[in-house]
């Protein structure tokens, strides 16, 4: 039996994908810190397939040492995709951030997430099928004055992503790595970034995607054979090949 991994499956684009994935009879194996959060989704999956299988675990990736432990847990399923959802954000000038916060976002958004990933490949870059995908941001493409802490994060996973692409690609790995950049999202994230509650975004935003609407292009993503699906300046959802230069592989 194959699973999709999602991390940070407990709201959001996470949430979204994990009932994106269950209409194409996915089984699902769901991480996030809420283990509520995570029985009310497999609940929701079960409607709409109970043929779906639906693992949750919780795992809180704030704590590095808690991603060795997700993914030793979880040696024993055969993963055919894994989703590196999970993320934090911070929101304000670097002056005046709150470091206790950024340093939480810099173990989620990189560390953990680089853990997960490495360990990932080591396993599964010569099976057939399977695909690595990140969540990273639009602003991991173009730095946001206000957000400098978070976008950096995101190039990271952006570079990152698209760097083991171009690695798998040379050693003609079977495994796919590929990046979802979105642009601002209906989703519980700036509520978090910005420490405040129930941030209303059609007051806010002139333009902004549903977490469905991104679960939608997730799926495009997947379905492709492109590395980069990312939102650009007019919100259009596009597929291509990566943005970064690539310098030469050295041996």
């Amino acid at each position: 039996m194959k699973y999709t991994v999602i991390t940070g499956a407990s709201s959001g684009i996470g949430y979204e994908t994990a009932l994106a994935f269950a209409t194409r009879g996915k089984n699902l194996i769901l991480v996030a810190r809420r283990l509520d959060k995570l029985e009310e989704l497999k609940l929701a999956i079960q409607n709409i397939d109970a043929t779906v299988h639906v693992i949750v675990q919780t795992s809180d990736l704030s704590d590095t040492a808690q991603a060795y432990t997700l993914y030793n847990t979880l040696k024993e399923y055969q993963i055919e995709t894994w989703i590196n959802n999970a993320g934090l954000g911070e929101g304000s000038f670097v002056a005046e951030q709150n470091l206790e916060k950024v340093e939480t976002m810099l173990r989620v958004n990189i560390e953990s997430l680089t853990i997960l990933s490495t360990l990932y490949v080591r396993d599964y870059a010569d099976i057939e099928g399977t695909q690595l995908i990140y969540v990273a941001s639009a602003l991991g493409y173009a730095i946001a004055v206000g957000s400098v802490a978070y976008s950096a994060t995101k190039f990271y996973v952006s570079a990152f992503t698209e760097g083991l692409a171009k690695e798998l690609e040379i050693k003609d790995a079977k495994l796919k790595a590929k990046v979802l950049a979105p642009a601002i999202t209906e989703t519980e994230f700036v509520n978090k970034s910005l420490e405040t509650e129930n941030f209303d975004y059609k007051a806010n935003m002139s333009k902004y995607h549903t977490a469905k609407e991104m679960a939608g292009f997730m799926l495009d993503l997947y379905d492709s054979n492109e590395v980069v699906g990312i939102v650009d300046l007019n919100y259009n959802f596009n597929l291509r090949s990566p943005i970064y230069p690539i310098i030469g592989a050295l041996h």
